[in-house]
């Protein structure tokens, strides 16, 4: 594969955008939050992508913010006006209007679940692990989960993916109505590409608009959500608990809270 962190491919009518840091298990970076942005911005823009596979390289989904990156990177200038990638990621998926479909195996941390909120179909393995690690870390959802959580999976099943912040498999995620299907390794490609297939043979247009409308339904919650998410998540980070969440993921210990809070 190219030494692109996102890569692009469209055949058939379909595009697959690969998340593509197989080293880091696909975590992101800055840059990687950016090509993200081109891949996504490209397939809505190419007439002949009509739906999109969304998936990662080297046996993950992916890992979520890479917090090492995330470190060296915090203290480095930005212009106060500038969107950074990840929230131009977000205004794209929450408006991405052809069908997305997620294939995910391995390991899916933090945006590597909340993601599979913007799709329309999850595909995941028997070895798919995901994780919504924020209460773990200090801080909150992202992604608007905490609307699309309980609104997707009903809200004690939400609270068991957030509150708990523990492993999710594969065949649990689709109990828990996170995933349609769970497939063995190799068929999640072929299966995700089936899907595709079947909906790039039906009148374009249509389908793009009939996934507007679906969009619309819910629109205004997930942009409350985001707005309540950000601030919560400006309340948090850097606290005592923020703090030493991150300190215990970089010395390899699970955080201790007990006199914290």
């Amino acid at each position: 594969m190219s030494g692109k962190l996102v890569t692009l491919e469209i055949e058939d009518n379909v595009a697959l955008i690969t998340m593509n840091r197989p080293e880091k298990r696909n975590a992101f970076t800055d840059a990687m939050w950016a090509e993200l942005v081109v891949a996504l911005e490209a397939t809505l823009a190419r007439r002949e992508a009509r739906v999109a596979i969304l998936t990662g390289a080297g046996g993950a989904f992916t890992a979520g913010v890479d917090l090492a990156s995330m470190q060296m990177t915090s203290d480095a200038p930005r212009e106060a006006d500038a969107v950074h990638p990840f929230e131009r990621t977000m205004e794209l998926l929450c408006a991405f209007d052809k069908p997305l479909i997620a294939a995910a195996d391995g390991v899916g941390v933090g945006f590597g679940l909340t993601v599979l909120l913007h799709c329309d179909f999850v595909y995941v393995t028997p070895r798919a692990r995901f994780r919504a690690p924020f209460v773990r870390l200090g801080v909150v959802p992202e992604a608007g989960a905490s609307y699309l959580l309980p609104a997707i999976l009903g809200h004690r099943n939400a609270a068991e993916v957030l509150y708990a912040a523990d492993w999710i498999d594969g065949e649990r995620a689709v109990t828990l109505g996170l995933a349609g299907a769970c497939v063995a390794s190799e068929a999640l490609l072929p299966t995700a590409r089936a899907q595709a297939a079947l909906i790039a043979a039906q009148a374009p247009e249509a389908v793009r608009y009939t996934k507007r409308l679906v969009l619309a339904t819910r629109r205004d919650q997930v942009q409350a959500a985001l707005a309540r998410e950000r601030a919560a998540f400006a309340e948090l980070i850097g606290t005592p608990e923020n703090l030493e969440a991150v300190t215990a993921f970089f010395q390899k210990r699970s955080p201790d809270f007990s006199n914290l809070g």
